[in-house]
């Protein structure tokens, strides 16, 4: 797995391109804050670029495939074997509240 460049190489890197292009004669120009370096007239540049150009391509189904991924996926929406539960009732904890909806007390019950 490739190391991905810290902050400091990058700048270095940067700085090294900048010599070079200076020292090949390469000039920068000083351009005061505020102007954009878009013309005005120009359209955005998202505009610009051309979309989906190339023909649609076909595809082929391979059918052994398409025939492994549907039965994966029906074996999903098969029924689960239900839990067998206990024939006896179990006790259960019911809260008991007030009539303004503050619990009062805890009781057990015997579900039917």
């Amino acid at each position: 797995m490739k190391k991905p460049a810290s902050k400091a190489e990058i700048r270095a890197q940067l700085e090294r391109e900048t010599k070079r292009f200076l020292n090949g004669g390469g000039t920068v120009e000083d351009i005061p804050r505020g102007i954009s370096g878009k013309e005005a007239g120009e359209p955005p540049v998202f505009l610009n670029q051309a979309l989906f150009v190339e023909p649609k391509a076909t595809r082929t189904l391979v059918p052994e495939v398409v025939a492994a991924i549907e039965a994966r996926r029906q074996e999903r929406f098969k029924s689960k074997p239900t839990r067998m539960r206990s024939r006896l009732p179990r006790p259960r904890r019911k809260i008991i509240y007030d009539d303004f909806g503050e619990p009062l007390r805890k009781v057990w019950v015997e579900e039917e």
